[in-house]
């Protein structure tokens, strides 16, 4: 019954890998956020077509 309690909930090694995976796909997503929301600005300033 002890040991059972002892054993980990999580691998830290495999949890570890998919959370830093996730950070970058989300830094990479703001930044095209950005990028999308500066072109914006630029194409706006300029004569519409």
């Amino acid at each position: 019954m002890i040991t059972k309690l002892m054993l980990p909930l999580v691998s830290w090694g495999n949890g570890t890998v998919m959370m830093a995976i996730f950070a970058v796909v989300c830094v990479v997503l703001v930044g095209t956020v950005i990028a999308m929301m500066s072109t914006d600005k630029k194409k706006k300033d300029g004569p519409e077509a």
